[in-house]
């Protein structure tokens, strides 16, 4: 079987980005998830959504009795830290159970069982870890690229009107009331995906296997491929490179009224603290993937899978997150990525090879663009703007009617005739 190979290989990745993280002077992801058994959780939702997803190998007398001894905990520790006046959050007792379902599958279940219970504990783990992966990987690139390529993108983005700009300006305008909504959306898309992951799992107790392919695996790819790209072109937003958020560090604090002029790009000395995680925008993979994963299920799923695609597109552009073309790079990227997962899952052929490959010569050939040819590209705007869309449309064309042909077949029974009187 694979998943204990795939198990290995998560923890050494895990253990390698603890030791690079250590090397930079921060703790690592096993370190901060470590924490979080005693000290208050960074996100409570995040660690409960874990839980969810470990519950649904439960029956659902075992699941209530796993929320309940989550929620028992929860109140223990906020009672202890209310008397020492620590500070307060939830979710310690969300990781307590699921740590504890691992040593229940260890010590009390055998074969089948014990296989299925430490699948539902990794996969709730992995998403936290997830989580705490990229945290560490935001804080990686921070310490490790002191130059950042903003003026590339930037002028890049001449191409396509300027949409950081243009959406930046409409958030602004919306007031406190978009703008709450809009940082609610960006901030729990982990927890939206884990409720889409729920139904994509939702038959997995009565069925006693896990799906050959569901969200979680592609968004945990996402989160730990994508920031290797972060090493290779490292951005950090125009509410920082050109916004009041970078301080003295900006090129100019003209965000989000004023577009920057024409000029000849060139790499800018910024702080050690802002992560570099723009380039492509992840944000925009995961809400896509999540977009994907939504359209197979009933109508409320699928309305709240196109609201948060939309939302987070919004959020990533108006926030001063993302420029456009971090955007572009990102949906190419999420398709990329879940073609390889689901030919994974059913099996490479030639139509999964190519289309693979294909996301992957665009995607590349979108960085090298931005690199080397943003001043063309911004001084031709009626030319590469359209191409860029074009390019992106492609992507999603060729994925669109790839994986239809890999949907099995529904066979039509014969409609009945009526016998002839």
């Amino acid at each position: 079987m694979l998943w204990p190979l795939a198990g290995v290989a998560v923890l050494g990745f895990l253990v390698a980005l603890e030791v690079a993280a250590r090397h930079y002077g921060v703790s690592g992801p096993l370190t901060r998830q470590s924490r979080e058994l005693v000290f208050a959780p960074d996100s409570g939702p995040l660690l409960y959504a874990g839980l969810a997803l470990t519950m649904v190998v439960l029956t659902w007398r075992q699941r209530f009795l796993a929320l309940g001894a989550a929620i028992g905990i929860d109140l223990v520790f906020w009672l202890v830290r209310l008397l020492f006046d620590a500070p307060e959050n939830f979710g310690n007792g969300a990781l307590w159970v699921i740590l504890g379902c691992a040593v229940i599958a260890v010590t009390r279940r055998t074969g089948t069982e014990r296989t299925l219970l430490l699948k539902g504990v990794g996969l709730g783990l992995l998403l936290v870890a997830g989580h705490k992966t990229g945290d560490t990987w935001l804080l990686i690139t921070a310490r490790s690229r002191p130059t950042v390529l903003d003026p590339y993108v930037a002028t890049v983005d001449h191409a396509l009107g300027n949409p950081s700009w243009l959406v930046g300006r409409l958030v602004t305008d919306s007031g406190p009331v978009g703008s709450h909504l809009l940082g609610l959306v960006y901030g729990q898309l982990p927890l939206a995906a884990a409720v889409v992951a729920l139904y994509q799992l939702r038959n997995v107790v009565t069925e006693r296997r896990f799906p050959s392919h569901h969200l979680v695996r592609t968004f945990l790819v996402i989160g730990l491929v994508g920031p290797a790209v972060y090493m290779l072109f490292p951005t950090v937003g125009p509410v920082f490179a050109f916004g009041a958020g970078g301080g003295h560090w900006a090129v100019a604090d003209v965000w989000p009224h004023t577009v920057p002029r024409i000029g000849s790009p060139h790499g800018i000395p910024f702080d050690a603290i802002t992560p570099r995680n723009c380039m492509p925008s992840l944000h925009t993979a995961w809400a896509t993937t999540l977009f994907i994963h939504s359209r197979k299920g009933p109508r409320a799923v699928r309305w709240a899978g196109a609201f948060w695609l939309v939302a987070t597109l919004v959020a990533t552009l108006g926030f001063g997150y993302h420029y456009g073309a971090d955007l572009v790079a990102g949906a190419v990227f999420a398709l990329t990525i879940e073609a390889a997962m689901r030919s994974l899952a059913r099996g490479w052929d030639r139509s999964a090879s190519l289309l693979v490959a294909y996301g992957s010569t665009v995607f590349a050939a979108l960085l090298v663009a931005y690199r080397w040819l943003p001043v063309e590209m911004a001084r031709y705007p009626r030319l590469f703007g359209p191409l860029l869309i074009l390019v992106l449309a492609t992507v999603i064309i060729g994925y669109v009617r790839t994986t239809e042909r890999w949907e099995p077949a529904v066979v039509m029974a014969p409609e009945l005739s009526p016998e002839p009187v």
